[in-house]
């Protein structure tokens, strides 16, 4: 399937969080109530907007923190992909434009809903520049029900200090400056110059060049970033801020990183959080090992403060709500999992959330040793509140969806814990991370370049897995049945899931803790290949019934029954040996060999969708002509066997 490169907008009001210092993590608390509207751009516009390629923005604006109010201009440096004769760009209707030039000279301009065109005829390869003067407020839930929160001003209810800040992700950029929103189109580098009162400071991406007195009661802060960065990541930040600053020096560093804060200048406020900031360091230090060199480094990092329960992921520079491990860990982990690598899709946030949320976990694992264990038993719990739902988002331009907390953040992170898991290889998994993010630097990825990377890295086939698990829903319950012969023992595992309609097997490895008389005990990792396996163990010596599913919880899932049964028998152990399937790849028909009578078969795409599903009749082949080239999952169902392997189809 073609991923197309645009999206629909949609708004949505703002409820601010009254708890500066609730634990929720980033953006899931934001969309409290959406609001659908008619597409931002309609596809003619769309496909005008493909046609150039941005290189560079400056954001050159007047702004206070008492008011969203903003004046001044913003340019953008594009390149012409193909042969153009209107450039269109984004900025919200309320917003005033005072004149737009092209390469210096002022030209006319029209503007239909959101989009803004001008006339210019330029060939491919081509550089231009467009300047748009500007000046307005920005939507706000208070200002129009139908906007969205670009720009928001609020007073901390915690210290009382009031605040402007930009938050975009994921549709909001074009609510305060021009622009072009696309996930796939990151401009190379980025200029901020933000003027403000004297009494106040502004926070934004990159390196703080100068402060500019103004000698009018103005200050000009100059931001800039020399980096490519996505348009929902340009941020700034406005307030009574004083700064506080630390250092980090991770091994292998070319020298010390900054940690630059903007803390709101309320004399109780930096005690209460510096030695939460502080740690900030040592979670700089552990991603850096991990994840492979800050992306940023020879610029900085750094925090924000502004009033809402959470974070986001300003590159360079988050804004965050208050300081505690999980979420400082959570925002830091984006700066490689969002900002150094970007999803290319809002159907892929799982390339941002879940691994930003899974640095939550190895942090605590790093650095608080033990709170790891309750922290993702909390997190399985979560996602087992609900029995469906699949980490890729289908629907995604709900906001709500984008950004929920069970499926993105949540099953997000239990994701990864489980690939970690197959790999059963701290250092493979690491690497596999580090290789996965240079290889993708400063770029975009959809979920399945994840899923290619691993499966190159270790030879495991994570297709079925993503099927499952990724594209899929629910989770299974595991039950255990045990017989004992002799010294040896047989172990049948069998599992329902929690949404069998969309996902009737996972087909993930599980491990059993076995306990022996004399209290010893031992872990067996199993291959699942079907609802019910059968196993033979040899020389595991006298079972009780003291056996363990999923002891170190590395799957999402709930234990069923455990039972002793003396009717197990050796019969169906091997009942699927001998059937293979052929041609691999396939072109107008696969063929079984040794397919069972009164066996039923279903193909999946590799987004878990049933393409065909029937009663396999007259011989052992199955037609595929009608399925579109690409990978897919079989799967056989008959009395005794399931049977399941991916072909590729021509």
């Amino acid at each position: 399937m073609k991923h197309l490169s645009f999206f629909l907008i949609i708004s949505y009001t703002f409820v601010l969080g009254q708890n500066e210092n609730s634990t929720h993590c980033s953006k899931r608390d934001r969309a409290k109530h959406l609001t659908l509207k008619s597409n931002s751009l309609n596809l003619a516009q769309i496909a005008q907007s493909e046609k150039y390629d941005v290189n560079y923005y400056k954001l050159n604006l007047n702004m206070t923190n008492t008011s969203t109010t903003l004046s001044g201009y913003a340019e953008m440096k594009a390149t012409a992909i193909s042969a153009i004769d209107t450039v269109l760009y984004e900025l919200f209707s309320s917003l005033s434009i005072s004149s737009v030039s092209f390469n210096g000279a002022n030209v006319p301009f029209t503007r239909s809903g959101s989009a803004v065109k001008i006339a210019a005829n330029v060939s491919p390869g081509t550089s231009f520049i467009i300047r748009t003067n500007y000046s307005g407020t920005p939507p706000t839930a208070q200002t129009n029900p139908l906007g969205g929160s670009g720009m928001s001003n609020a007073t901390s209810p915690s210290w009382g200090n009031e605040v402007v800040w930009s938050l975009s992700e994921p549709f909001c950029a074009y609510e305060w400056w021009p622009c072009k929103q696309s996930l796939t189109d990151k401009a190379d580098s980025c200029d901020v110059f933000i003027t403000v009162p004297n009494s106040c400071k502004a926070g934004s991406n990159g390196v703080l060049t100068q402060v500019v007195n103004l000698g009018n009661g103005s200050s000009r802060y100059e931001w800039k970033h020399r980096h490519p960065i996505d348009y929902y990541l340009i941020s700034v930040a406005v307030a009574e801020y004083v700064e506080y600053n630390v250092f980090a020096n991770p091994v292998g560093a070319p020298a010390p990183i900054l940690i630059q804060n903007y803390i709101y200048n309320n004399p109780q406020t930096l005690p209460n959080f510096q030695a939460d900031i502080d740690e900030t360091v040592d979670f700089m230090e552990l991603f850096y090992d991990l994840y492979g060199p800050y992306p940023f480094e020879d610029e900085k990092y750094g925090h924000c403060m502004a009033p809402f329960s959470g974070g986001m992921e300003h590159q360079t520079m988050t804004t965050q709500g208050f300081f505690n491990p999980a979420l400082t860990a959570h925002e830091l982990g984006h700066q490689w999992w969002g900002d150094y690598v970007t999803c290319a899709s809002w159907c892929d946030i799982w390339v941002n959330e879940g691994f930003a949320s899974y640095s939550e976990q190895i942090m605590l694992e790093n650095l608080y040793p033990g709170q790891e264990v309750q922290n993702m038993q909390s997190v399985h719990n979560n996602v087992m509140s609900q029995p469906g739902g699949s980490v890729w988002v289908l629907d995604s331009l709900n906001e709500a969806r984008i950004f929920s907390g069970r499926l993105t953040y949540d099953k997000g992170a239990a994701l990864v814990h489980t690939m970690r898991y197959m790999l059963n290889d701290d250092q493979l998994f690491y690497a596999t991370l580090k290789n996965f993010l240079s290889s993708k630097a400063f770029g975009t990825a959809f979920g399945v370049d994840v899923r290619d990377a691993f499966a190159q890295a270790s030879g495991i086939n994570f297709t079925p897995f993503f099927d499952e698990w990724y594209f899929g829903e629910g989770f299974p319950t595991y039950s255990v049945q045990w017989k004992q012969l002799g010294n040896d023992a047989l172990v049948q595992i069998s599992h329902t899931t929690s949404a069998p309609n969309v996902t009737p097997t996972f087909t993930n490895p599980i491990d059993l803790k076995f306990v022996r008389p004399g209290n010893t005990d031992t872990t067996i990792r199993f291959d699942i290949t079907s609802n019910s396996n059968l196993f033979q163990i040899n020389g595991i010596g006298t079972l009780s019934n003291s056996i363990s599913i999923d002891p170190q919880n590395w799957v999402v899932n709930q234990n069923g029954t455990i039972t002793m049964n003396e009717l197990l028998s050796l019969e169906s152990l091997n009942a699927s040996e001998g059937m293979e399937l052929y041609p691999n790849p396939s072109n107008e028909e696969i063929y079984i060999n040794n397919i069972p009578n009164d066996c039923r078969y279903s193909i999946y795409d590799m987004y878990g969708k049933v393409q065909l599903m029937d009663k396999v009749s007259g011989g052992n082949s199955i037609k595929t002509s009608s399925l579109p080239s690409g990978t897919y999952l079989l799967v056989l169902d008959s009395t005794k066997v399931k049977y399941r392997k991916t072909f590729v189809k021509l």
